[in-house]
């Protein structure tokens, strides 16, 4: 770990902090001209593979925004290519899996033995904690066995995920298999990016949230579990997150991960009272509040920060990733006034005059 006392890091283990730790997922995006310009001359893959640029895009956006943690440029999609499945994005279109796994033989036939090829990520990580050093925590990630099994029994984004849950419903010994094998290969590939000095890592479960909740215990808690545990062996903060995952939250605590994600569906003291308080919770403005006047946008992220009622505990984040038209300024009105607003809740708390916006 890099830096094991930041606000960020404390936040996550549920110790007092002066005020309230604030990162944006997909904060380094389309949004911003310096990663536009960066892909004229490099697709996204490109980027990722290469750990300067990756690097640079990571520094850049936490740099400029001036948030708490710079989380790891990547895609959740790499672990992909080295289990043996291409995969390539279309225009407008998002990933495309060139062959999905369908059948028992194309689960049998994935490899989980080139994970050690995915470090260029870890070559990543270790740059910018190298630029950082004690003065920003980085966080490392990876998806979650769900989401990626989704996406490579799909083959595609989906509506309905018929082709994911007939495999779960009809074919419940592959999919352990498969969801095993995606364990294994993501714990290995995270870990490295501990090694590399990551501070933090967050599993991504994009697509949870169109479980039901025995579909969620049955088929997808057991492995997302053992890959936690796991990755707690790293000693390093994790961070579950999933979209649209309200009524999943007690059972999504039951994977042991120290901080669980909110999204925008569901107020931030309402899901943190589903945790019983338990963990640290991260969230949870809706990413659109970002195109609303600053007015309204800290109107909405100082209702959020009441709700948290300055209980060690909360990191301040979007429901989901920053979207490609937002407004750069916005953002980092949001962070200055994150910042800013917690750290006057904290005072009041403590028997100081604090600030009000409306």
């Amino acid at each position: 770990m890099s830096a094991p006392d930041s606000i960020f890091i404390k936040a996550c283990k549920r110790q007092p902090v002066p005020y309230t730790p604030i990162w944006l997922m997909r904060q380094a995006g389309r949004y911003m001209a310096e990663y536009r310009a960066v892909r004229k001359n490099y697709s996204l893959v490109e980027i990722c593979k290469n750990s300067a640029v990756a690097a640079e895009v990571t520094i850049t956006a936490a740099e400029k925004l001036k948030v708490d943690a710079a989380i790891i440029f990547a895609d959740l999609l790499l672990p992909l290519e080295v289990m043996g499945l291409p995969f390539h994005f279309e225009a407008g279109e998002g990933p495309r899996i060139e062959k999905p796994v369908r059948e028992a033989s194309d689960v049998t036939s994935l490899r989980i033995d080139r994970a050690a090829d995915l470090g260029y990520v870890s070559e990543s990580v270790r740059k910018v904690a190298k630029h950082f050093g004690t003065k920003l925590p980085v966080i490392g990630f990876c998806g979650a066995p769900f989401t990626l099994a989704s996406y490579m029994i799909e083959g595609s984004g989906s509506r309905n995920y018929v082709h994911t849950k007939k495999m779960m419903y009809n074919q419940p010994q592959v999919w352990d298999e498969l969801l095993s094998k995606l364990v294994s290969v993501l714990a290995e590939y995270a870990a490295e990016q501990v090694r590399a000095g990551a501070d933090a890592l967050q599993v991504f479960d994009s697509w949870v949230g169109c479980l039901s909740v025995e579909d969620f215990r049955q088929y997808v808690l057991p492995q997302t579990t053992r890959l936690i545990d796991a990755l707690k062996n790293t000693g390093v903060p994790i961070i579950y997150f999933g979209t649209d995952s309200a009524t999943l939250l007690p059972h999504m605590q039951q994977t042991g991960a120290d901080v669980i994600g909110l999204d925008w569906r569901i107020p931030l003291d309402e899901g943190w009272t589903k945790l019983h308080h338990r963990c640290a919770v991260q969230g949870n403005l809706d990413p659109v509040l970002l195109f609303a006047d600053k007015k309204e946008l800290c109107f909405r992220a100082e209702e959020i920060l009441h709700q948290a009622a300055g209980r060690p505990g909360h990191i301040f984040n979007l429901g989901h990733g920053i979207l490609p038209e937002t407004p750069v300024e916005n953002v980092q009105a949001l962070v200055e006034f994150v910042h800013e607003i917690s750290a006057n809740l904290q005072a009041a708390s403590a028997g100081a005059p604090s600030a009000s916006t409306r």
